[in-house]
């Protein structure tokens, strides 16, 4: 089982990682050299958020339709594409049609790896799988910038945007040899029909409501501050205590390092003690990082934070996703739907993020920003912590289910 989840899952999910890597460092670089407008380059980077809000859900029954196999390739042939056309976009129209093409097919792919790793694996094993999954995205990401710059100081932007959507079609022979799932190859009058999947949905939700509100909740606070963190920190590195841009770059990759350190860390406590004694401290661990932010006066002081931050958030690797699996409905009663309305939920509170401290920053000042962005990590650990009941299936009590049948 873990080398199948090696070729069908991890493979992939690094190579595309690295691909979003590096498009996170290049994509700003190349719409503010091409000397537009801060509301345009806004609208620029803000494509890929919106692919994503918009193909979440109709991804979940797209994946309940034709399988996690076929899912799968659609999803990154078109993130591969939409890099691809990004080599040849200089029209704001077209950088923005690029980025909302990746972003969707990010979220077909987002749920249907999901999908994949919620069936093939077992309740008590799933915390290391999902954060194992977590720690091979981060470092992919991680890697990205690092590559993607130096190739495009030696090439040029567009070479390197070229480079990185042909390496993510090159993902495409994962999932096509590993991944094996049924449902796609089933002649079409037997596949779970999409208005189908969308029905088990709004059953499972009538009779879960109870269990998914409170969860749904946390879970965008918890993206909520994850998200924060990448806006806040470097502003107030620059705006407040005025660091250079390579002192910024350094606080930031040595709290990414340690972030990355802590995804089998944050499987084992999922798996040995339960979910809650992962995620509850990893935000709440974040909101204190956050709240100190305001108090450093120095680069040493915010490294200390940052780590601090990247220590909890690292705490949290695979958390949401694995909640997501143990709570979804079973394969063939609207998994799928489920799933892209869970990554609905946190895709909107990471889309809010930037969102939440421009608007605070600019009423006030960014000091109140970053003190609402703590609350609300707070939030999500309290929230997760008093109202969601552990999801952890012990073996002594492996039938007991987290939630009612829906």
């Amino acid at each position: 089982m873990r080398a199948q989840l090696l070729y069908a899952v991890y493979v992939p999910t690094f190579i595309l990682a690295f691909c979003q890597g590096m498009l996170a460092l290049l994509l700003p670089v190349y719409v503010i050299d091409l000397g537009l407008s801060f509301s345009l380059i806004g609208l620029v980077l803000a494509g890929y958020g919106i692919g994503t809000l918009i193909g979440d859900l109709p991804a979940g029954g797209i994946q309940d339709r034709i399988g996690n196999r076929r899912s799968m390739t659609i999803g990154i042939c078109v993130m591969g594409l939409g890099m691809l056309a990004l080599s040849q976009s200089e029209r704001v129209v077209m950088l923005v049609l690029c980025g909302i093409s990746i972003g969707a097919g990010a979220a077909l792919w987002n749920v249907s790896r999901h999908a994949y790793l919620a069936n093939n694996t077992l309740n008590e094993s799933r915390g290391r799988a999902i954060s194992v999954f977590g720690g091979v995205n981060r470092i992919g990401m991680f890697a990205g910038p690092i590559i993607g710059g130096y190739l495009s100081a030696e090439a040029g932007m567009q070479t390197a945007f070229a480079f990185c959507g042909v390496i993510a079609l090159l993902a495409l022979i994962f999932p096509f040899l590993f991944v094996r799932d049924g449902q796609g190859e089933l002649p079409p009058e037997q596949r779970t029909s999409m208005a189908r999947s969308y029905r088990h949905l709004l059953s499972y939700l009538r009779h879960n409501g109870w269990l998914v509100t409170p969860a749904g909740f946390g879970m965008i606070c918890a993206q909520t501050i994850r998200a924060g963190r990448q806006t806040i920190i470097p502003l107030y590195a620059a705006t407040v205590l005025g660091l250079d841009v390579d002192k910024i770059g350094l606080v930031m990759g040595i709290a990414a390092a340690v972030d990355m350190s802590m995804f089998y860390p944050a499987g084992y406590v999922m798996d040995r003690f339960g979910r809650k004694f992962a995620y509850v401290p990893s935000f709440l661990l974040q909101a204190l990082g956050m709240a100190l932010i305001p108090l450093t006066g120095s680069f040493a002081a915010l490294l200390a934070v940052t780590s601090l931050i990247g220590f909890g958030n690292g705490l949290g690797s695979g958390t949401m996703l694995t909640l997501g699996a143990d709570l979804a409905p079973p394969k063939g009663e609207g998994m799928g739907a489920f799933l892209g309305l869970w990554r609905l939920i946190g895709d909107t509170g990471h889309t809010s993020a930037p969102i939440i401290v421009g608007t605070i920053a600019d009423a006030l000042s960014l000091v109140p920003s970053i003190y609402v962005i703590a609350i609300i990590g707070l939030g999500s650990g309290s929230i997760l912590g008093l109202f969601v009941p552990e999801t952890l299936k012990k073996p002594s009590a492996v039938g007991a289910e987290p939630a009612a049948s829906g």
